[in-house]
């Protein structure tokens, strides 16, 4: 554009050529496709035609090789797995977002993966996200994630839950109180170092607050004085048991045949080899262990320990 307006003017001034012929003069100049000039030149119209053949082609050369460059530095190849990263997020629903890819959103990561849970990652530290680039299981966001766009931009509208591990718990406390006003429906847990800021997260709207460690100092403690049962529960985690699962099921998603049932009714260790070994009312109480005669109701939840293949016989035999 700017070499045509060079070129425009400088036959307007210089050769007193009217708008149209100095138009013409410039685009069989600057296209260099050999036509005659529409009038003779003089030297000075000569000098700059040859001085515009020479800017014309030295702006092609310049967008040529910085097409070339783009394209051979990745950053067309980059483009497209950016697009297609985006084409799969905008896609998800009922996923988990993770803030923060340190050691424990890592982790939550795994875990989700693991159990086929779809999930992505907001991080905002660039040396980790070259590290996410590389990484073609991990879908992710690069951002802040106290920032409202870049929530939105993970499908905060669309997810089933949140997790915060953000080293700072400040942070945290502004991305709950930002993801619970972005989607009132939405399951959050928050990292937190300070047990101060528990209430604070609570206040903010995290259903969960986690103090990993806490956690781990409680962990290796009990190590010491109960070390079988620690190792008995690690044995059960999901991240240790392999064959042997402790699953949550919602009695809803189970047949009607269940729904009012007694757990001496449905025979589900004598059909399945599963064991009930907690139950969870509508009203949040807990029950360990429950009796045989507890009744399951439609909006309760059940805690079911087993192998692999007797949680999927139980979910086949009681399939809704």
């Amino acid at each position: 554009m700017f070499v045509a307006l060079l070129g425009i003017s400088g036959f307007i001034l210089i050769e007193n050529y009217s708008f149209a012929e100095s138009f013409h003069m410039t685009i069989i100049t600057v296209s260099t496709v050999g036509f005659g000039e529409i009038k003779p030149l003089s030297s000075a119209g000569r000098l700059f035609t040859d001085i515009l053949i020479i800017l014309s082609m030295s702006t092609y050369a310049y967008a040529i090789s910085v097409i070339t460059g783009y394209i051979i530095n990745g950053e067309l190849n980059q483009y497209f797995k950016n697009y297609k990263v985006n084409n799969k997020i905008s896609k998800l629903e009922n996923h988990v977002i993770v803030c923060g890819y340190g050691r424990n959103g890592k982790e939550a990561c795994e875990t989700l993966r693991n159990n086929g849970v779809d999930y992505l990652t907001v991080e905002r530290n660039q040396s980790i996200v070259s590290l996410l680039r590389e990484n073609q299981n991990v879908l992710f966001v690069e951002g802040d994630s106290t920032n409202d766009d870049i929530l939105k931009a993970a499908g905060i509208e669309r997810a089933k839950a949140l997790i915060t591990t953000l080293p700072a718990d400040a942070d945290n406390v502004f991305v709950v109180l930002t993801a619970r006003e972005l989607n009132k429906n939405l399951k959050i847990i928050s990292r937190a170092s300070d047990d101060a800021s528990v209430p604070k997260l609570k206040r903010a709207g995290a259903d969960n607050v986690i103090m990993p460690d806490k956690i781990g100092g409680s962990h290796m403690a009990s190590l010491v004085t109960k070390p079988d049962v620690l190792e008995f529960l690690d044995y059960l985690s999901i991240q240790s048991g392999e064959n042997i699962i402790l699953e949550e099921i919602l009695i809803k998603n189970l047949s009607e045949n269940v729904h009012n049932k007694s757990i001496k009714d449905l025979q589900i260790h004598h059909k399945t080899g599963a064991n009930i070994i907690g139950y969870k009312s509508s009203d949040g109480q807990f029950i360990v262990n429950p009796f045989h005669d507890t009744v399951l109701k439609n909006d309760a939840k059940m805690f079911v320990l087993g192998t692999k293949e007797q949680i999927m016989d139980l979910m086949h035999i009681f399939a809704k």
